[in-house]
């Protein structure tokens, strides 16, 4: 079963030399991530992300803030083609980075989903944080969709908005 299963990983990943990846599987929240050891320099397509993430809002007189728990969710919107998240950093409102949530480079398979959770009891980011998000792939592709979810509820009472990443950095090598 396991070769079969790195067959068809191996297949996805559209590669013709089958030692230039190398899988590592680890449990995050949403199931288990695919990281891969992979030479960037044989990606075509580089794109940053911004992504804005509300630790918190502010309410009533502007003094008063509720705390929000934050998703990041980052979509391989393509039928046939994986792409590489490279890193995800997450940033005060100050643009100060908080941490960094990746260590090595994350495949994402055709239509696969990961996320990326700030929790509500975090309150370094702010009301101005936010993500930026690396990620590569072997052609010029808009494949990848990056919203973040944020939600909480406090008694009676709750919220909850989206927000849409924007491209803040687009690199196509020939």
């Amino acid at each position: 079963p396991f070769f079969l299963i790195l067959l068809v990983f191996l297949a996805a990943c559209n590669f013709n030399d089958k030692k230039e990846v190398k899988e590592v599987k680890r449990s995050h929240p949403s199931h288990v991530y695919n990281f891969v050891e992979i030479d960037t320099a044989r990606l075509k397509y580089f794109e940053t992300d911004y992504v804005p993430v509300y630790s918190d809002i502010y309410y009533q007189d502007g003094a008063r803030r509720f705390p929000i728990t934050a998703t990041v969710s980052i979509r391989n919107t393509s039928l046939s083609d994986s792409a590489f998240i490279l890193s995800a950093c997450y940033y005060d409102s100050y643009g100060k980075m908080i941490r960094s949530y990746l260590d090595s480079i994350l495949l994402l398979s055709p239509l696969e989903s990961i996320e990326l959770v700030v929790e509500e009891k975090e309150s370094e980011g702010g009301a101005g944080a936010n993500f930026i998000i690396d990620w590569g792939a072997k052609k010029y592709t808009d494949q990848i969709l990056i919203q973040s979810v944020m939600i909480s509820t406090y008694g009676q009472q709750g919220v909850s908005f989206l927000s849409d990443a924007k491209i803040i950095k687009r690199v196509v090598k020939e």
